[in-house]
């Protein structure tokens, strides 16, 4: 079991790592939203770990907090990409950042 504790923190930093390269890099509002959802869940992964090693139930209730926090997240989030989608006919980041006079 302790295994398995040492290794969640280093997995989740991964993940997070990931989730921050994809938020960085991509251009597209779906994917970055994506790339938030993994932030939120590598989070999420960390807060169990941290719970399990000191043997808490702590961590699974940040988790649910952070599912909770996730759902919102999705629902607000892709009313946005459908709003923009609407407004600018596209979902390049760039795109919609440029100002139109």
């Amino acid at each position: 079991m302790s295994g398995q504790i040492a290794l969640g923190l280093p997995v989740a930093a991964v993940l997070f790592a990931i989730g921050l390269a994809g938020v960085l890099v991509r251009r597209n509002v779906v994917v970055v939203l994506m790339s938030i959802e993994v932030m939120l869940n590598a989070g999420g992964l960390a807060f169990v770990t941290a719970g399990a090693r000191w043997g808490l139930p702590d961590g699974q209730v940040a988790m649910l907090f952070v599912l909770a926090v996730a759902a919102a997240e999705v629902s607000v989030g892709l009313a946005l990409v459908l709003r923009v989608r609407d407004a600018f006919d596209t979902l390049d980041t760039d795109e919609v950042s440029r100002m139109r006079g």
